[in-house]
């Protein structure tokens, strides 16, 4: 197994890792708003994420920024709670604001990059040359949030299409109980 091989097969254990359920819920929260037919828009607004939060973890990961991680962790559940909570105004299906989105997810992109650097930061430890090893765990987010993504947007397909689920109650119910993860991630990596 090549290097590259071994970094991509990482990112995309790490964000498919069930322990790191805060990312996957981010995740979820950016693309509640669409169906399987939007599929484009999503994967546009989940790479916006990811080049966001591929800039602060090549940074971080390379020491040149450092950041308090008490901090990153408590304003990761926030990012998560705002980008739920504002679902709960937009309409399913409105093309509106569209990229403010794609800006939304990026600057938050930001912020769970630095979540993710001290886990990348501990895998390559003190090796000098690390840009294929950022590059290949980058990709390999990606491709781990383009499967949650598919994943729930099939779901989401089926109980509206075959259910009947209308779009605004599914936003409504799955953005909430999103919102209510995230107060208790808040409260449990409370700052203050």
């Amino acid at each position: 197994m090549s290097e590259f091989q071994l970094y991509f097969g990482l990112g995309t254990e790490h964000i498919l890792d069930i322990n790191g359920y805060d990312h996957i819920l981010f995740v979820i929260s950016l693309c509640v708003l669409y169906i399987l037919v939007d599929w484009k828009k999503v994967l546009v607004l989940v790479t916006a994420f990811t080049i966001g939060h591929s800039i602060t973890l090549a940074l971080a990961t390379l020491q040149i920024i450092s950041f308090d991680s008490a901090l990153v962790e408590f304003l990761i559940p926030l990012t998560i709670l705002i980008t739920a909570v504002s679902n709960l105004f937009k309409s399913p299906g409105s093309d509106g604001r569209i990229q403010m989105n794609y800006l939304f997810a990026a600057f938050f992109g930001l912020i769970h990059g630095m979540g993710f650097s001290n886990y990348l930061r501990s895998l390559i430890g003190k090796d000098s040359s690390i840009a294929t090893q950022l590059l290949a765990f980058n990709l390999g987010i990606e491709v781990g949030q383009i499967i949650i993504v598919g994943v729930f947007l099939i779901i989401a397909a089926i109980f509206i299409s075959l259910f009947g689920v209308s779009r605004r109650d599914w936003n409504m119910i799955i953005s909430s109980a999103i919102a209510g993860i995230a107060i208790t991630l808040i409260i449990e990596n409370k700052y203050w």
